[in-house]
């Protein structure tokens, strides 16, 4: 009898404005048999103020990821290959930890990432709207950022550099998988 292959499952974690969906939109093309879910893309409840959370010692455990899961779980009753998440929380859900086969954390440096984030978020606002978030970020966001480098990535499986070209990256973690 012929053995049930099991499907792998990434998960691709990095500090906003990392590049996690533009490397599983990528991945997801070059992995054979691939489907991928993207955090953003759910209404999840978690904490109120994300820095009320980290001063509590930033559990993952406060998301409540159901609506996530059961799409993940739906996905694996297919039989895919790959399934690639988008998933800021890399092993730190007990929602997630489990189904989890690989996961890679990209390392971008901040002022990249911060760039992209401009760039992306605020394309269309005005100084002031831009200079606000800039006082965001260094009051409070640059917080967020570093919880990620210091908890996310040192339990991550494949750490890439988020400053080389996204197909470099793309190929370096279809290489792993």
């Amino acid at each position: 009898m012929e053995e049930m292959k099991k499907t792998i499952v990434i998960a691709i974690a990095s500090i906003s404005g990392g590049g996690k969906t533009t490397v599983v939109e990528k991945l997801t093309e070059e992995l054979p048999n691939s489907e991928a879910l993207y955090f953003d893309e759910y209404d999840l409840e978690g904490p109120e103020s994300v820095i009320d959370w980290m001063n509590r010692g930033s559990n993952y455990n406060e998301w409540n990821l159901t609506p996530f899961v059961k799409d993940l779980e739906k996905l694996l009753t297919e039989s895919l290959d790959y399934i690639v998440l988008d998933f800021p929380f890399s092993y730190h859900h007990a929602q997630t930890h489990s189904f989890i086969s690989l996961s890679v954390f990209i390392d971008t440096p901040l002022d990249i990432a911060l760039a992209r984030r401009t760039i992306r978020d605020f394309q269309d606002s005005s100084t002031k709207n831009i200079v606000e978030a800039m006082k965001h970020y260094n009051s409070h966001g640059r917080q967020a950022y570093l919880e990620m480098l210091h908890t996310i990535k040192p339990s991550a499986d494949f750490i890439v550099d988020g400053s080389l070209p996204v197909a470099r990256i793309v190929s370096s973690i279809a290489e792993k998988a």
